[in-house]
C-alpha cells in the first residue's frame, strides 16, 4: 500500500504539468529553466559551509560540514541536460552532508542546446581532474540522478579506458542509459509514466547530442563498455520510461562482473529517492546514506 505521501507527490508532479512539458517536441527549456537554483541560500544551509568556485564553464558548489570526514561526493544533478540544478537537488545535497559527513560537490554543468555533449563531459572531466587533486579517488563518490546519472557513468567509462582512478562507488538514482529512448518497452511505460514522455525526453537529448549522433556513449553509456566498474548502486522506477534501458544497462553491469546493487521502486516515478515528502522517498534515501556510510574507504 503507498503512502498519503506517494499520491500528494504524485498530485503535485501533475499540477506542475511536467508530464505535459515533456510531451513537447521541441522541448520548452527555457520554460524548465525557470525551476533553476544555481545559487542557494546559505542560510538554509547553515551549519554547513557554502562555497562556488568554476571548473572550466562548471559552477561548483562545495557543501561542507564543519566536521567533515575527508569524503567527498560529486553530484551531478538531473535536467535533461537543458536545466538545472532544482530545488529538491539543493534539498537533497544539504540531507547528505548532514547525514554522512561528507563534503559534497554540486556540479552545474554547462547545458544544452547552447552545449553539446562534448563540452559538457570535458567539463565532468575536469571536474573530476580537481578533485583528484584533492582526494583520494577510493574517498569518492559520484552521484547522479537521471541525466546526472549518464554523466557519471559515461564519465567512469572514459576513467577505465584512460587508466585514471576509479571512484570508491557509484550511485545511480534513474538514470538516462539510451538517449535514443527506442527501446519498444518504453511506449507502455509512457502511459503511466507520471512525471516523463518519450517525445520531450527525446527532443532534450537531440539538443545535447554531438552532430545528431544518440549512439554515443558520452550521451548513451548502454552503448559503451562497464569493464572494470567500481561498485554500483541503482535506484531504478517501475513507473519510469528509462526503466527499460536500466534493467539492460544492469545486465550489462552483471556480464562485466560488476558489483552491483539495485533498488527498485514498485510503481513509483523517475527519481524518487530525491523527490521532496513522499515517504518511499524518505525510505529510499536512507538506504542511499547507508550506502555512502557503509562503504569502506580507504
Amino acid at each position: 500500500m503507498k503512502s498519503f505521501t506517494y499520491y500528494l507527490t504524485l498530485l503535485v508532479i501533475k499540477l506542475k504539468g511536467l508530464k505535459r512539458e515533456f510531451s513537447k517536441d521541441p522541448i520548452d527549456y527555457r520554460k524548465l529553466r525557470q525551476e533553476d537554483v544555481h545559487t542557494p541560500n546559505s542560510k538554509a544551509f547553515r551549519p554547513h559551509q557554502l562555497e562556488q568556485f568554476k571548473v572550466a564553464e562548471t559552477l561548483v558548489t562545495e557543501i561542507r560540514t564543519p566536521h567533515s570526514n575527508g569524503h567527498l561526493i560529486i553530484f551531478c544533478h538531473g535536467g535533461a541536460f537543458v536545466y538545472g540544478p532544482a530545488r529538491h537537488h539543493w534539498d537533497a545535497a544539504r540531507r547528505l552532508v548532514s547525514t554522512t559527513g561528507c563534503t559534497l560537490w554540486m556540479v552545474d554543468y554547462p547545458k544544452a542546446p547552447e552545449h553539446k555533449i562534448d563540452v559538457i563531459s570535458q567539463n565532468i572531466d575536469q571536474v573530476y581532474a580537481k578533485a583528484l587533486t584533492q582526494y583520494d579517488a577510493g574517498s569518492v563518490t559520484l552521484l547522479g540522478d537521471s541525466v546526472g546519472g549518464t554523466l557519471v557513468t559515461s564519465l567512469t567509462q572514459r576513467l577505465v579506458e584512460g587508466k585514471v582512478a576509479r571512484p570508491s562507488q557509484l550511485l545511480l538514482i534513474s538514470p538516462v542509459m539510451d538517449a535514443a529512448v527506442s527501446n519498444p518497452e518504453i511506449e507502455q511505460v509512457d502511459k503511466i509514466d507520471p512525471m516523463l514522455s518519450k517525445a520531450g525526453v527525446l527532443s532534450a537529448k537531440s539538443m545535447c547530442a554531438l552532430n545528431g549522433n544518440l549512439e554515443d556513449p558520452r550521451i548513451s553509456p548502454i552503448k559503451g563498455d562497464f569493464t572494470s566498474f567500481p561498485r554500483v548502486v541503482m535506484f531504478l522506477a517501475e513507473n519510469d520510461i528509462t526503466y527499460p534501458d536500466q534493467k539492460i544497462a544492469v545486465q550489462k553491469m552483471g556480464d562485466a562482473r560488476v558489483d552491483v546493487k539495485v533498488i527498485v521502486g514498485k510503481g513509483l516515478p523517475h527519481i524518487w529517492p530525491i523527490l521532496p515528502v513522499m515517504q518511499e522517498g524518505r525510505i529510499a534515501f536512507r538506504e542511499m546514506v547507508n550506502e555512502i556510510n557503509q562503504q569502506d574507504y580507504p
